[in-house]
């Protein structure tokens, strides 16, 4: 037992909530005398601390019950009382003598945070709850020891956005955790995000305890049903799954599916202890660097080599072949035209940076790629947003076969991984017969940006053109920020006139929905570096290509 000071002792007939070394106790004083009782009511869990003393008892205030506010027995016949500490009251203060703290032991949840962090999980987002305290101790207990960072947040939807603009902007999954119910489909909106941007997420949810699922009790609600359409996988956990197994292949379909797993965690299975070790990735990815057919890429270097105005248009897929896209374009002297999600892969600042193609484009993206006489694609979803001409030759680019020829047919679609394949491409030492392109490049940019600059001094009565505010912004963003885009008009207005020096552009691509451009405060800072956050779980409160 130790001995423990108790700060502001409770006055005659009243009772309150103390945490008193990590422990919540229901202090009373009641006769003269302080009392110091557990804090839960051993029947439904509630707080005696909120309670109140009535004729002598404490009452419990979630369902009556009367316990003596000293020793803490029920009346008598009963023997379901919550434990009672020695209290003494002295000249120095008034003291409380608890046990000492058990060591704790490893936990399901401590198996599973465990296992996703072996998967290379560092960061989750979350709000913290009475449905997924176990887990949340168990992030707590990793973040101790260095092995994650949990960022607070206020609101579900929140952790779900940062979660996939987390994936977005890494290509590695963040978890999003939330509470049982309406905590967890307040996930929903930012999970379908990263559904329809190809963003790996694992999302986390608690639940009620698994007796009560299916009951109608308080916050019961079918989690895998609700999340089904959503996931490539939902899993709940019970008391005799293999846990490691269960997070590993979670991280496993977020990355491999470039979706949403989720995990359900049933109240009563976090706490449960578990000898099971952690897992790890060896051995269960393949390296996702696949080159394409010799035959495939034959075809696409015939192309190639006869084009004398090709143009490469480079979607969000190509971000980590990025260094590949810019020494072919400067081999063939060919002008760079991007999707609205692969903004400033090639800056608007080089020679044969053209700015981004489509209804949030430039008129110098679309007059190249109407002069082209074909187009290499590469890791681009050939979105009606984009509008990739249909009757230009195309070569396309993507790692996954479901992609090639999604909504046209192409001339010659190349199965690959986009840094591996444009690096297959540049080592081929035939002739080609294309043209210079950067004077037409450096020709229709100075109109643009004639055109940009009378339409920022316009002055029509109505406030300041957006045309000045993102010429101003192009001038004073630095060049290692992430930007955040949100959508409406403003969103279309930035691909237009922002001129980006290579900075990454974080949006809801596909699905389109507010909320996205929150600026997040892991991504502040310096690209590449995060912050770590100030809250606690303890605390309430490969260039592979994907769509443009």
């Amino acid at each position: 037992m130790t001995r423990h000071r108790i700060d502001d002792p409770p006055d005659e007939g009243r009772v309150r909530t103390a945490v008193v070394d990590g422990r919540s106790l229901a202090l009373t004083r009641c006769g003269g005398r302080v009392g110091a009782l557990d804090n839960r009511c051993p029947h439904q869990g509630g707080p005696l601390g909120e309670g109140s003393i009535e004729n002598g008892l404490l009452r419990c205030p979630w369902h009556g019950y009367d316990y003596d506010p000293l020793t803490g027995r029920p009346p008598e016949g009963f023997s379901d009382a919550p434990a009672a500490y020695p209290v003494t009251e002295r000249d120095d203060g008034t003291w409380v003598e608890l046990p000492d703290v058990p060591a704790v032991s490893r936990t399901v949840s401590d198996v599973l945070v465990e296992t996703l962090v072996g998967w290379g999980v560092d960061t989750v987002f979350g709000m913290v709850g009475h449905s997924n305290l176990g887990f949340a101790d168990a992030l707590r207990r990793a973040e101790e020891r260095g092995e994650l960072r949990y960022v607070g947040i206020r609101h579900e939807g929140a952790a779900a956005f940062a979660a996939s603009a987390y994936g977005k902007l890494t290509g590695r999954p963040a978890v999003c955790l939330a509470i049982a119910g309406p905590g967890s489909s307040n996930l929903l909106t930012g999970l379908y995000d990263a559904k329809l941007d190809g963003a790996p997420v694992v999302a986390v949810s608690g639940q009620v305890p698994s007796p009560a699922l299916g009951r109608g009790a308080f916050q019961d609600v079918d989690l895998s049903a609700v999340f089904r359409d959503v996931a490539v996988s939902t899993v709940t956990a019970h008391a005799g799954s293999s846990h490691a197994e269960l997070a590993a292949t979670a991280v496993k379909h977020a990355v491999d599916g470039r979706g949403v797993a989720h995990l359900v965690l049933p109240d009563e299975v976090q706490d449960l202890p578990s000898e099971e070790a952690a897992g790890g990735p060896d051995g269960r990815r393949a390296d996702p660097a696949v080159a394409p057919s010799r035959a495939a890429l034959d075809r696409a270097l015939q192309l190639l080599r006869a084009a004398r105005r090709p143009v490469l248009v480079a979607g969000h897929g190509a971000r980590g072949a990025a260094a590949e896209v810019r020494e072919l374009a400067e081999r063939l002297g060919a002008p760079v035209l991007t999707t609205f999600r692969a903004k400033g892969l090639v800056p608007d600042t080089h020679p044969l940076g053209a700015g981004v193609l489509g209804r949030s484009g430039t008129p110098v993206a679309s007059w190249l790629m109407n002069e082209a006489d074909l187009l290499v694609v590469v890791g681009a979803s050939f979105s009606h947003h984009t509008g990739i001409a249909p009757y230009k030759p195309v070569v396309q680019v993507d790692d996954r076969p479901s992609a090639i020829g999604r909504f046209q047919p192409v001339t010659a679609g190349v199965l690959g991984d986009a840094r591996t394949t444009l690096r297959a491409l540049l080592d081929d030492p035939g002739p080609n017969a294309a043209v210079d392109q950067r004077p037409d490049v450096a020709a229709r940019c100075a109109i643009w940006r004639a055109e940009k600059a009378r339409r920022a001094a316009d002055d029509r009565g109505h406030g300041v053109a957006s045309a000045a505010v993102f010429a101003a912004l192009s001038a004073h963003c630095p060049p290692d920020a992430v930007i955040t885009v949100d959508v409406g008009n403003h969103a279309y207005s930035f691909g237009r006139y922002f001129e980006s020096a290579g900075q990454p552009v974080l949006m809801s691509g596909y699905l389109g929905s507010i909320g996205f451009g929150t600026r997040p405060r892991w991504a502040r800072g310096r690209r590449g570096r995060t912050r770590r956050s100030s809250r606690s779980p303890g605390t309430a409160g490969s260039a592979s290509t994907s769509p443009s």
